[in-house]
């Protein structure tokens, strides 16, 4: 039983990292759900929103940094959005983390079904022309892109996320960022974002240490793979890719709350 739930673990953590590297996001929109519905279907474990969040905060925290490090080369960072993001959404995933506790499990579930939602519909939102942009002439409303970072990080502290699921869609069609500095800068504020989300859940006692290692060590070999991948492939093709996966969680989560 216990090779058996570090296998599924492990295979949950790895094609949630490859996912989350290839489009730019953290892994939490892919991972959050399937932590929460596949090892019971197996008979292992059935983790509560609380342990299942504090184990993506752990991992994303992991998962971005590799990712990040893959986009380091090539001029698709974009330092005055990490810094105006980062810090915010920092601040924003700490106070959504730490006051996580208070809360039951469906209203983490509600909070993930009500960002996934807000996601899905902005990835649908015709985004003409932002790839057309050359990267030095890169320009977006600082403070906007600090306030939307700071209300992102609130509700993705509180279920274990970094944001970057709501970052990518923010960043592509209200600040008109092109798709690949998107990803690689996203990547990077969910970085950030996930120091909060993790000192959060860390103090307040909801992260499960041995998942959550093994979820680390699928998301250092994954998401540089899925990130160099990510490189090679059409942007229209990550943005379809991403607006899919969120689609399909949503989906799952909002049924499992209205029905359940």
């Amino acid at each position: 039983m216990d090779f058996f739930f570090i296998i599924i673990i492990f295979l949950i953590g790895f094609v949630g990292s490859f996912i989350s590297g290839m489009v730019g996001v953290g892994g939490s929109i892919i991972n959050f759900p399937m932590l929460l519905y596949i090892p019971p279907l197996f008979g292992i474990i059935a983790f509560t929103a609380h342990e299942v969040s504090g184990i993506t905060a752990f991992q994303v925290f992991f998962a971005s940094i590799s990712g990040v490090w893959t986009y380091r080369k090539g001029g698709y960072l974009n330092k005055q959005l990490i810094l105006f993001m980062g810090g915010a959404i920092l601040i924003g995933s700490f106070v959504g983390s730490f006051g996580s506790r208070l809360m039951t499990e469906g209203g983490i579930n509600i909070v993930y079904g009500v960002l996934a939602l807000i996601a899905v519909v902005m990835m649908f939102i015709p985004k003409k022309g932002v790839d057309d942009i050359p990267f030095d002439q890169v320009t977006f409303n600082k403070w906007l892109a600090a306030s939307l970072a700071l209300v992102v990080g609130i509700g993705a502290g509180i279920v274990g996320a970094a944001g970057a699921f709501i970052l990518v869609p923010i960043m592509l069609v209200v600040l008109k960022i092109p798709t690949r500095m998107t990803i690689a800068t996203s990547l990077a504020i969910t970085f950030i974002s996930s120091i909060g989300a993790t000192v959060g859940k860390i103090t307040t006692g909801q992260v499960q240490y041995f998942p959550a290692f093994i979820m680390v060590i699928a998301s250092l070999i994954a998401s540089p793979l899925g990130a160099n991948i990510g490189k090679k492939i059409n942007t229209k093709i990550l943005q379809w890719i991403l607006a899919l996966l969120i689609l399909g969680t949503s989906i799952k989560i909002w049924s499992d709350i209205l029905f359940n």
